[in-house]
């Protein structure tokens, strides 16, 4: 029975192993404002960042989107200095906003070169491209997906459908939804939203595992990236789980951020300074600040400025044809830049206060400040944190650019069915309380009935997710409603609470209440049950709504554990059914009284102790029911002993209830950000598709372009190699060259214009032009290396026949068939070595050859078969065992020792050396 269990078992295995031809390989996508990082993970690859086109690390996130033309990463960039109005970038601060936030009018202050418009059917933002186009925030962020989808899967060398997907720490439920609908877009399957400050902490301590223990461990991250601002406290330690055991965890303590403070306000107030100077230069009457592309030009140079004031105290800034083909040139120093920017250094602290007071925390209790995120290297900025955290230095052991995405791609292999990694627990924490408000009428004291409105906490601040609640709704009988809104956000400042969007979630309908409580009158109500989820990205889910109803069900008398145990007992004695059988000799009914019935047992039990067997979980129950049993029975036993007055009644057996529910049709109205219609997914799942089919495209026709000049190219050259013109005739030449004018005369002309399958035909019957001369000078190439080859094997096969052919043959392990066969092989590959290499030479360079390299490589494997396997035999035969005579008898008494009987040679131990075998393996005689 083991047997067959481990057999299944090994089958179920093998069924769940991916196959070879399946895609193993996931990948994660560090989601930032500016930049992106992808890292995948693969059989063979653990934890790698994908590399992009221009072979980096990072890749910005931009879409250039101009007439036919689709740019992505630093190509976008490229285009923004000349046409920024083709370009979008930041999108991350418009996903889940509606028209009228003021974070949208904030983006268009500052890129006034787009042109946003209202979509009405959802009342979000929309970028107006042209007349005819116009993408949403989300399809825009679905195209930079889909395009991390495919460096991933560059990198990889194989296909990629599953992510994780960092997402600020503060998105709330409406941002979430829209990364997850871009991603839907992208045809990318999310594993799960991990918010960029666990993927850190992920990472910090899947590498420092070993210094986790049940102590717990308080880290600060401060993350100040392009656009925003975190601060998160994570505790690290060892927990005990039923599934994994002791495993390292770490749990989000407290967070807080600042939505507006990143390295990207600073470039911008660079920009404007270099604005400002330039404009003081007076090289031209025009404002620079009205001129769009100049101001992108100043953009570049004040990210290259904010960069190298970070390493040096002054810089000269400068931009050639700035504008009206005037240059620039600047002097700008760090004092300058911290001047620029002393608002934003003071708010540096404010995350830190934050996080450790959702954390109710103090300084003292945190071990270590570390830094993450790119814009944490001005030295302004370690400056003041420093001061603040009051701590002697802070934790710069992280790479404060990857330690995300290699985070993000741990845990997307821990989800992944296809890799086993070690375990370490993440316990997110939910950054806005979430609660349940309803309305419910009520009866005063008076008797007069009014609304009451009531507030149930369902997600507390920093509560911890992955979670499930239930709320329970005890006064209705008939149908009703509900909200799910944010509970208390008075811990979030002014400006955070204007970009916030709707704090309403959801309106809940519910209908079948009524008819549920009609249906089961004769039940007791224990409520309206609804099952809430907030899984593993942070989504609010309503699983259902139930009516639980309660009954009180008849519950006959049952036998006891002991009775039915001695039932059981008794017909192993030979107690059966009830009912004799005609044909069987009734057997011999052994009744047993209750004491007997507990000695057999206990000696049972015994018995199975003494042989040390484990129980099974039916017997370890038997056994549990047989002692109490038997401790009820001994005190039964006493109480008959007592007097009578002294007896206690017997109380009432308690009534069995059970409980079951009946489901409740839920009706969901969304509050903040509207859903799109699945006529709007349809719409947008298409406009993308067209999108990536043109690249494709076009990415097709270039690379068909770019083949068919090159061959123009290179096949004239080659026209004037000796190797070439050794093979080709006067004819085929001129056939050939006239060709080759011919299509290049068309690529000046019309080449360039074409379509792809005009330029793939074109290409095509070029290559059929030259398919024999350019397989003439291939074989005349391969002859050299690959006669001299079989030349080699020739004598090596012709060396070892000879050599086995003088071997002795009573020591001859080949039998003659097989050396006759390698003889043949050998003569007829001579012979066919000579004749073809004679043929070949009678023939003139111009025509087709007769020595093929094909039949070379043939004969070659020929020979190698055959000798293989005679090697192979020779190391794998015995040696045969020889018959000496004793070197002490002479001729005579030989032929008179002829008759002797000879006996055996017996057989040694395996372990002796073989001369000692030879000593042993004598005739010895007995004489007559």
């Amino acid at each position: 029975m083991r047997g067959k269990m481990l057999w299944a078992l090994f089958c179920l295995v093998l069924a769940l192993l991916p196959s070879q031809t399946a895609s193993v390989a996931v990948m994660s996508v560090d989601l930032g404002s500016e930049w992106m990082k992808v890292a995948i993970v693969k059989p063979g690859v653990p934890m790698e960042i994908a590399l992009n086109k221009e072979s980096r690390r990072k890749t910005p996130i931009a879409v250039c989107l101009k007439e036919n033309e689709r740019l992505f990463g630093d190509s976008a960039l490229g285009v923004s200095v000349k046409n920024p109005k083709f370009v979008y970038r930041y999108l991350q601060s418009l996903l889940g906003k509606k028209y009228d936030n003021p974070q949208v009018a904030f983006y268009q202050k500052r890129f006034p070169e787009h042109q946003l418009v209202k979509d009405a059917s959802r009342g979000t933002v929309l970028f107006r491209n042209s007349e005819e186009m116009q993408y949403s925030p989300e399809e825009l962020l679905g195209m930079v997906l889909n395009y991390s989808r495919g460096l991933a899967q560059d990198f990889a060398e194989q296909p990629i459908k599953d992510a994780v997907i960092t997402v600020p720490a503060f998105f709330n439920q409406a941002e979430r939804r829209a990364v997850l609908q871009a991603a839907q877009m992208a045809g990318v399957k999310v594993l799960q939203l991990i918010n960029d400050n666990t993927a850190v902490a992920l990472n910090y301590g899947v590498f420092r595992r070993k210094d986790i223990n049940s102590t717990a461990q308080n880290i600060m991250f401060y993350d100040m990236g392009s656009s925003s601002t975190t601060a998160t406290i994570i505790t690290y330690q060892t927990v005990k789980t039923k599934e994994f055991g002791t495993q390292p965890q770490l749990q989000i303590r407290g967070v807080g951020f600042d939505r507006s403070l990143g390295g990207f306000e600073m470039e911008l107030r660079l920009r404007d300074h270099l604005a400002k100077l330039f404009n003081e230069q007076k090289k031209t009457k025009k404002d620079v600040r009205e001129n769009h592309r100049a101001m992108a030009k100043l953009l570049k140079e004040a990210q290259r400025l904010k960069t190298v004031l970070s390493a040096n105290a002054e810089f000269m800034a400068q931009v050639e044809g700035l504008l009206d083909e005037m240059d620039f040139k600047a002097k700008v120093t760090r004092v300058e830049f911290e001047a620029l920017c002393a608002d934003l250094f003071e708010r540096v602290p404010g995350p830190v206060q934050e996080a450790l007071s959702s954390a109710e925390m103090s300084l003292d209790e945190i071990e270590q400040v570390i830094l993450v995120g790119g814009s944490t290297r001005v030295p302004k900025v370690q400056e003041v944190l420093l001061k603040a955290v009051g701590k002697e230095e802070l934790g710069k052991n992280i790479n404060a650019d990857e330690a995300a995405a290699m985070g993000a791609v741990y845990q997307a292999a821990a989800l992944s069915k296809a890799f086993k990694v070690q375990p370490f627990l993440v316990r997110e924490a939910a950054v806005f309380p979430i609660q349940v408000e309803f309305t419910r009428e009520t009866e005063e004291e008076d008797g007069s009935r009014s609304l009451k409105h009531n507030k149930r906490i369902l997600f507390q601040r920093m509560a911890p997710y992955p979670q499930r609640k239930v709320i329970t709704f005890n006064r209705y009988t008939d149908d009703f409603a509900f909200d799910i809104n944010y509970g208390d956000l008075s811990f979030l400042g002014q400006n955070d609470l204007s970009v916030f969007g709707s704090l309403n979630l959801t309106t809940v309908q519910l209908s079948g209440v009524s008819s549920s409580f009609q249906k089961h009158m004769d039940a007791e109500s224990k409520g309206i049950k609804a099952h809430f989820n907030m899984d593993e990205s942070g989504m609010l889910l309503l699983d259902r709504v139930e009516s639980v109803f309660e009954t009180i069900v008849e519950e006959k008398d049952e036998e006891s554990t002991l009775t039915k145990l001695g039932n059981t007992i008794s017909s192993l004695f030979g107690g059966g059914s009830s009912e004799p059988n005609a044909n069987v000799t009734e057997p011999v009914q052994v009744i047993l009284s209750s004491n007997q019935i507990l000695f057999v047992t206990y000696t049972w039990l015994a018995y199975v102790n003494a042989m040390s067997l484990p129980l099974s979980a039916e017997e370890a129950v038997e056994k549990e029911a047989v002692e109490k049993e038997a401790v009820e029975k001994e005190a039964v036993e006493k109480e008959e002993e007592a007097p009578a007055e002294e007896k206690k009644e017997e109380k009432a057996k308690p009534q069995k209830r059970t409980k079951f529910s009946e489901n409740v049709s839920v009706e969901l109205q969304v509050n903040d950000i509207l859903n799109p219609s699945l006529e709007a997914i349809a719409s947008s799942n298409k406009k993308l598709q067209d999108l990536t089919d043109r690249d494709l495209e076009k990415q097709e026709r270039e690379k068909t372009l770019n083949s068919l000049e090159a061959f123009i190219f290179e096949t004239q050259d080659k026209m004037y190699q000796e190797e070439y013109q050794a093979v080709v005739s006067e004819e085929e030449k001129e056939a050939i060259t006239t060709k080759l004018s011919e299509a290049s005369a068309w690529m000046d002309e019309d080449g360039y214009s074409a379509v792809t399958k005009e330029l793939r035909e074109k290409l095509q019957e070029l290559r059929k032009l030259c398919k024999d001369m350019f397989f003439r000078v291939e074989e005349r190439m391969k002859w050299p290396g690959h006669l001299a080859a079989l030349e080699s094997k020739l004598n090596h096969s012709s060396f070892f026949l000879r050599s086995v052919k003088l071997t002795p043959e009573d020591d001859q392990i080949f039998t003659e068939v097989e050396l006759k066969t390698l003889d043949r092989v050998i003569n007829e590959t001579t012979t066919w070595k000579n004749d073809t290499v004679a043929e070949q030479e009678k023939r003139s360079p111009t025509e087709r050859p007769v020595l093929l390299s094909k039949d070379i490589e043939s004969k070659l494997s020929l020979l190698d078969r055959e000798v293989y396997y005679l090697l192979n035999k020779a190391k794998f035969a015995k040696p045969r065992a020889k018959a000496k005579n004793n070197s002490t008898a002479s001729e005579s008494s030989s032929k008179a020792n002829s008759t002797e009987k000879v006996i055996p040679p017996k057989e040694e131990t395996k372990d002796k050396e073989s001369t000692e075998k030879d000593q042993s393996e004598k005739h010895v005689g007995d004489e007559l």
